[in-house]
This record gives C-alpha cells, sequence and structure tokens, in this order.
C-alpha cells in the first residue's frame, strides 16, 4: 500500500475495484488471490506479476493472502 500511496484497506479496495470486504478476507487468508484481482494488481501498481507473486510469497497456480 505504501508504494501506490494508499492510507487503509478502504483507499486498496477502491484502488482495486473491490468491495472492502474482499481485502479483509484476503488479508485473513479466507479468500485466496485470484486471476483477476492479480491483473488487477499488476495494473494499479506497475509491479510484474512476478513481483506480486514474489512479495506475497506464492508460486504460480498458488493462492496468495495479501501481507
Amino acid at each position: 500500500m505504501a508504494k501506490l500511496h494508499l492510507k487503509n484497506d478502504a483507499a486498496l479496495s477502491r484502488a482495486l475495484e473491490v468491495a472492502p470486504p474482499v481485502i479483509s478476507k484476503i488479508r485473513h487468508r479466507t479468500l485466496p488471490i485470484g486471476a483477476t484481482i492479480l491483473l488487477r494488481m499488476h495494473e494499479v501498481s506497475d509491479f510484474s506479476i512476478r513481483e506480486l507473486r514474489a512479495l506475497m510469497s506464492v508460486g504460480p497456480g498458488e493462492g496468495a493472502a495479501l501481507a
């Protein structure tokens, strides 16, 4: 969030165009990050998919959660 200059999860949810509960569920690892949100994160952040996966510490085909 710091790299995107976002103050909180509400701002992150607006940037990613998802409902705030989605961010909460991902943070609490009850909802894996799917391909759609991963692509949206890539578009918003300009991080590569590989960089995003490294930040989330997951490999291809695995679910992830925001840290």
